[in-house]
C-alpha cells in the first residue's frame, strides 16, 4: 500500500514532531506533506525524509511571521495533492486532519487536539498577551476557522487521540468518536541519575499558557534553585519576575536536556497540557514530577509514586507541592519503569496495527462495492 504522511508544519520541535518521527520510522519511503518546513529546526531523523511543502513556503519572511499567516493554513493544507495514495496518516493539532483524502483511501489521524485557539479562544488570547489591535482583528478569523474546523472534521476515516482529555474534546467539538493511544516517549535518550540532585528543572517553550510564571514565583518565594531550559515570547516577563535563585539557560540540545533531567532534583510542570511528554522524560531519568492536577498530567503522574500533583494554578499551591515532594523518599527504579510503559516501540507497534486494521476494513468495504460515505 502507498502511504503518505501529513503534518501541520515542520518549523519547530515538540511532541507532535516526535510523532512524525515515529511515522517516518514506520513508513520510511512515505513522503511527508506539510504547509511549511524549516530544515534547520527539524531533528536529524527527519532530514533525510522526503518532505514536501505547500505554496506557503514561498511566502516572504514566513519564518518570522508564521503565526500571522493563520488564515492561510486551511487553503495550504487543502491544496496538498494526495492522489495515488492508499493510506494517509496525519499528525494534527490544527490543519493536517483536513487534508483532502483521495476516493477509496483510508485516512488515520493522530489528533493532538482540536485547535486550542479556536475552541478555547478567550483563555488562549489572555495567556498569549496579544495587543489591542490583534484582539480586535482576531474574532472574525477565529469564527471562520471554527466553522472550517467542524466542516473538515469528517475527513479522517479514523481518529486516534493522545489522551482522555483530547478524546472528550474531539467528541464535544467535532461529535466524533476516537481511539486512545498515548504518544511515544523516547525513554532510550534518558538514564536515571544518582543522588537527589540540587536544583529543580523546567523544560518548556516559554509561552504564556505554559504558566512558567507559577514556577518562577514559587521558587523565588521559597529561595530554592530552579533552572529553566527553553525560550519563547514570555521570557522577558519571566526574567523580570525571577529572583536570584532562578537560572535561564535558553535553548539546549537533546544531549544537554537529557543531562539536565538526570542531574535535577525534579521536574516542574505547572501548566495544563493535553498530554505532556516532558514529565515522562523526567520519569525516564528517574526523577519525580511536580505537576498541576489537570489535563494529561492526571493520566501520567502517579501521585506520591512518580510525582506530586498540586490542585490550584497558584504559586502558593505549587510551593506546597515542592515542600511535600521534599519529604518523599523517591524510588528512581519505580519511576523509570513507569516511563518505560510509554516507550516509542510500544506506540509504533500499536499505531501500525491500527492503520493496518483500518486499511483492511476499508479494503473489504471497497471489495463489496460500498465505498466510503
Amino acid at each position: 500500500m502507498r502511504v503518505a504522511i501529513v503534518h501541520d508544519y515542520l518549523n519547530q520541535m515538540g511532541g507532535a514532531e516526535r510523532v512524525v518521527e515515529s511515522f517516518h520510522r514506520l513508513w520510511p519511503e512515505a513522503p511527508i506533506f506539510t504547509t511549511i518546513a524549516d530544515r534547520d529546526a527539524m531533528p536529524a531523523s527527519l532530514r533525510d525524509a522526503d518532505v514536501r511543502v505547500s505554496w506557503m513556503q514561498r511566502l516572504p519572511a514566513w519564518r518570522r511571521h508564521f503565526r500571522a499567516l493563520l488564515p492561510l493554513y486551511p487553503f495550504a493544507i487543502e491544496s496538498v495533492d494526495l492522489r495515488g495514495y492508499d493510506v494517509i496518516v496525519s499528525s494534527s493539532s490544527a490543519w493536517a486532519k483536513a487534508a483532502r483524502t483521495p476516493p477509496g483511501a483510508v485516512h488515520v489521524c493522530y489528533c493532538h487536539t482540536p485547535m486550542r485557539w479556536v475552541w478555547d479562544y478567550d483563555r488562549y488570547v489572555a495567556r498569549e498577551g496579544f495587543g489591542a489591535l490583534t484582539r480586535l482583528a482576531l474574532p472574525p478569523v477565529i469564527a471562520a476557522l471554527r466553522a472550517w474546523d467542524v466542516r473538515t472534521a469528517s475527513r479522517p476515516t479514523h481518529i486516534v487521540v493522545n489522551s482522555r482529555v483530547v478524546q472528550e474534546r474531539v467528541q464535544r467539538c467535532w461529535g466524533r468518536d476516537s481511539e486512545l493511544l498515548h504518544p511515544p516517549v523516547d525513554v532510550g535518550r534518558f538514564s536515571a541519575g544518582s543522588g537527589a540532585g540540587t536544583s529543580h528543572l523546567v523544560v518548556a517553550r516559554l509561552a504564556y499558557y505554559k504558566r512558567i510564571d507559577l514556577a518562577v514565583a514559587a521558587f523565588t518565594q521559597l529561595g530554592l534553585p530552579l533552572e529553566i531550559i527553553g525560550d519563547g515570547p514570555a521570557r522577558a516577563s519571566l526574567e523580570a519576575l525571577a529572583g536570584p535563585t532562578i537560572t535561564f539557560r535558553g535553548r539546549v540540545d537533546d544531549e544537554g536536556v537529557a543531562r539536565a533531567m538526570r542531574e535535577c532534583r525534579g521536574l516542574i510542570f505547572p501548566g495544563e497540557e493535553d498530554f505532556g511528554i516532558t514529565p515522562l522524560e523526567a520519569n525516564a531519568s528517574g526523577r519525580p514530577v511536580i505537576a498541576l492536577r489537570a489535563g494529561g498530567a492526571t493520566e501520567t503522574v502517579r501521585d506520591g509514586i512518580t510525582g506530586v500533583l498540586f490542585d490550584e494554578p497558584t504559586a502558593a499551591s505549587l510551593a506546597k507541592a515542592v515542600q511535600r515532594a521534599a519529604s518523599i523518599a523517591w524510588d528512581a527504579s519505580i519511576i523509570r519503569r513507569h516511563a518505560e510503559s510509554y516507550a516509542v516501540g510500544a506506540f509504533e507497534s500499536r499505531f501500525r496495527e491500527i492503520v493496518e486494521r483500518e486499511a483492511a476494513g476499508e479494503g473489504r468495504r471497497q471489495a463489496r462495492g460500498e465505498g466510503r460515505a
